[in-house]
């Protein structure tokens, strides 16, 4: 062989060891890409189970005052109702003995 034969063949190995070694590379490289979209994922699903329980959490929460809210709303009517039943039988009593002393004058007159 001369020694451009032997050069032109030290050139393709040259040339196919590059291959190669690009091809390991991206093969690398892809490998770390599926290996950080699967970490993703699994980032994301925790994220979006971890926010699901905090939502949960918010609403019962929110329910939960709510339901004290209402309760005590609803405790200040029946206050106020019992006062005003109070306050009503307080006045028919009055007015009725009120009506009463005026039969008794009428009778007396």
């Amino acid at each position: 062989m001369t020694d451009t034969q032997e050069e032109y063949i030290q050139s393709l190995k040259k040339l196919k060891e590059t291959e190669e070694n690009v091809q390991k590379e991206i093969e690398n490289r892809r490998k770390q890409i599926d290996d950080e979209i699967k970490k993703l994922q699994t980032d994301m699903q925790e994220t979006i189970a971890r926010s699901k329980m905090e939502g949960e959490k918010l609403i019962e929460s929110y329910l939960e005052q709510g339901k004290k809210k209402a309760t005590a709303e609803i405790e200040k009517i029946i206050e106020n109702a019992e006062d005003k039943a109070k306050n009503i039988s307080k006045q028919v009593n009055a007015q009725t003995a009120q009506e009463i002393i005026d039969i008794l004058l009428k009778g007396v007159n």
